[in-house]
């Protein structure tokens, strides 16, 4: 029985919240090139984040390996640091992990379009994802996330990569916006349906334009097109407002605690925050649900 399932066996699983969040309050970004970067070069930051994440309950900590595909870290002119960066990445939450909190190795969108709206072929995607996928399971991660996906097809192709480079748990969450929709159009019900045929161990819907009562409609329609699926859900701290200049997410923890026992009524089996939710709202969701 592989690690996830055994924690699932146990009840919802509470997933962290924002990486990129702490990173920046902490003035963490501020010279790098990419917050990947931070995992060979200020790994005690990095840790700080899941430290903190774990101290507020978290039973699962996603690795800071967001942007960590070769075509990403291209841009930083990293491309060739793969490996190492990602591996670094796993390594550093497995640490702060020990044995009872679960790690997913987290790979965002490759940040181009797949033909033949860009130039990125679906097998180059895949053999992108399939490389990540392999350095993050090396460092020792649980699970294989991939998230904040904004195209099926994409998202496919990063599923296959996984299972092509791994024996790991492979769950997806794509991104949606306030029309329920995908940026590429794909729906919540035929996300399910075409992730779960892609074998999939879990899928379900993380940041995005929905907002928290959005999100409850994405779950809802998912969980009606394929109700035997496990479902993730881990929304951003409210639609973000700009205040004064910054980005400002408005959700409380409370707020959040609310939509997280929400989530779990209509049938989520693990739950956590995205941008803007800080260890806060993790101790908050930790609460309702019983974990603290």
């Amino acid at each position: 029985m592989d690690r996830l399932t055994s924690k699932l066996s146990q009840g919802v699983i509470l997933f962290d919240g924002a990486m990129g969040t702490m990173l920046q309050a902490k003035g963490a970004l501020k010279g790098v090139s990419c917050p990947e970067e931070l995992n060979m070069e200020a790994p005690q930051v990095v840790q700080g984040v899941h430290a903190a994440h774990i101290e507020a309950g978290a039973e699962a900590i996603l690795t800071n390996s967001f942007g960590g595909s070769r075509r990403k870290l291209a841009r930083s002119g990293l491309e060739r640091e793969v490996s190492a960066l990602n591996r670094a990445a796993a390594e550093l939450a497995r640490e702060m992990a020990g044995d009872e909190v679960l790690v997913a190795g987290s790979m965002g969108p490759l940040g181009e379009l797949l033909e033949p709206l860009g130039e990125v072929s679906r097998q180059e995607a895949v053999e992108a994802f399939a490389q990540q996928a392999a350095a993050l399971a090396e460092g020792g991660v649980d699970i294989i996330l991939a998230e904040t996906m904004y195209d099926l097809r994409e998202a496919k192709a990063a599923v296959e990569g996984a299972k092509q480079a791994t024996d790991l748990p492979v769950l997806c969450t794509l991104t949606f916006e306030a029309n329920l929709t995908t940026m590429m159009g794909d729906t919540p019900s035929q996300a399910a349906e075409e992730l779960t045929a892609a074998g999939v161990t879990g899928l379900g819907a993380n940041c995005g334009g929905a907002g928290l009562e959005g999100t409850e409609q994405i779950l809802k329609a998912m969980r009606e097109a394929r109700p035997e699926a496990l479902y993730l859900v881990k929304p951003n701290a409210g639609l973000p407002e700009l205040v004064e200049g910054e980005t400002v997410f408005p959700a409380t923890p409370e707020e959040m605690a609310r939509y997280a026992l929400r989530y779990v009524r209509l049938g989520a089996a693990m739950v956590g925050g995205c941008c803007g939710s800080t260890p806060a709202h993790i101790l908050a969701m930790a609460k309702a649900l019983g974990k603290r």
